[in-house]
C-alpha cells in the first residue's frame, strides 16, 4: 500500500515548492496562485467525461432517481457542500444526498479509520434504499479510498449507474465507474495536502455536475435560477429581481405576482408572460416538463 501511495501524483513532492519553508508570505501565495491556475486546465481536459456524467445523471433523475455523493475527508465534505446547496438553489428535496466516511460528525472532525472501511458505505447505501434508479458518485482525490471503491462496487452489483471523481490518472475508482473523471492536477504545493489543488478541482467538477444537470432538468430560465426556494428575506428579494429580469415588470408587480404564485418563481413568470392564473401557469409548466421557455411558447 505504501509503495502504491508513493506512485500517486497527488502524493509526489512538487519541484516548484521544495523550499516552501524559506519563502516569504507573498512568495508562498504567489506560488499557490500559479499552481491553482493549472487546475482549470486539468478540469478542461476532462470536460467530455464530465458531460457524459451529466447526461447519465439527467437520465436517472428523469426516472426519479437520486444522486448519492460519497467520499472521505475533504472529498466527502465537498460532496456535502454541493448537495446542501441544491435545495435553496434548485428547490430539490432528496435528489442530491451526501455521505461521508465516519458520518456527519466527520464533517467537522476526522474520524480515524473510517475511510478504510469497506462495509460502512454498503450499510449506508442500503439504509438509503439505494436502487438501480440512483447514481453513485464516488469522490476520492487519491482514487483508491476503500470506502469509495466499495461503494462503487456495491452500486454496480445492483445495476446502478456509477460516476467517480479523482485527481490521479487511471485511478482505481474509475475502473468501477460507468464514467470516470480523473483530473490530473499534479503534485500539491504542500506535499500530499489534497485539500489544495485536488480539492479545488473536485469542487469545480461538482459545480458542473449539479448545475448542468439541473439546467437540463428545467430548473433554469435563460441563466436565471427560477426554481430557487425563497426561504428567507434575501432569497425573496432575489426571487422578485428574477421575475423583474425575466418579464420586465416593476418591483410592486413582481412582489404581488410572486405571492399570488405561492412563492413559485417559475409560476409567477408564466403568469405574467401568458397573462394567466396561477392554476393555468402550473398546468402549462407541467405540460412543458418544468421548462419555462416551453411553457410560454
Amino acid at each position: 500500500m505504501k509503495e502504491h501511495m508513493e506512485q500517486l501524483l497527488t502524493e509526489k513532492p512538487n519541484s516548484n515548492s521544495l523550499n516552501l519553508d524559506q519563502k516569504t508570505a507573498l512568495e508562498i501565495v504567489q506560488l499557490m496562485n500559479e499552481e491553482d491556475k493549472k487546475v482549470a486546465l486539468a478540469v478542461e481536459a476532462q470536460l467530455p467525461n464530465i458531460a457524459k456524467a451529466v447526461d447519465l445523471m439527467v437520465e436517472q433523475l428523469e426516472m426519479k432517481g437520486r444522486i448519492i455523493y460519497f467520499g472521505a475527508g475533504t472529498s466527502g465534505r465537498l460532496g456535502f457542500l454541493d448537495a446542501s446547496e441544491c435545495p435553496p438553489t434548485f428547490s430539490t428535496t432528496d435528489e442530491f444526498i451526501a455521505l461521508i466516511a465516519g458520518g456527519e460528525r466527520a464533517i467537522k472532525s476526522a474520524v480515524e479509520g473510517a475511510e478504510d472501511s469497506e462495509d460502512l458505505i454498503v450499510a449506508e447505501l442500503k439504509a438509503l434504499q439505494f436502487s438501480e434508479r440512483d447514481v453513485a458518485v464516488g469522490i476520492a482525490a487519491s482514487g483508491r479510498t476503500p470506502y469509495v471503491v466499495s461503494g462503487l462496487i456495491y452500486a454496480q452489483s445492483i445495476g446502478a449507474k456509477t460516476i467517480s471523481i479523482s485527481c490521479n490518472p487511471d485511478s482505481m475508482v474509475s475502473k468501477y465507474s460507468d464514467v470516470g473523471i480523473d483530473v490530473e492536477v499534479g503534485p500539491e504545493v504542500l506535499t500530499g495536502s489534497t485539500r489544495l489543488k485536488a480539492g479545488t478541482a473536485t469542487k469545480m467538477v461538482l459545480n458542473m455536475l449539479s448545475t448542468a444537470s439541473m439546467v437540463r432538468m428545467g430548473k433554469v430560465y435563460g441563466n436565471l435560477m427560477v426554481d430557487l426556494n425563497p426561504s428567507n428575506i434575501k432569497l425573496i428579494d432575489r426571487a422578485k429581481r428574477i421575475i423583474m429580469q425575466a418579464t420586465g415588470v416593476n418591483e410592486k408587480t413582481a412582489h404581488q405576482v410572486l405571492y399570488d404564485a405561492n412563492l413559485k418563481v417559475k409560476v409567477a413568470i408564466v403568469m405574467i408572460k401568458k397573462k394567466c392564473s396561477a392554476t393555468d401557469a402550473i398546468l402549462k409548466l407541467e405540460k412543458a416538463n418544468g421548462f419555462v421557455h416551453k411553457a410560454i411558447q
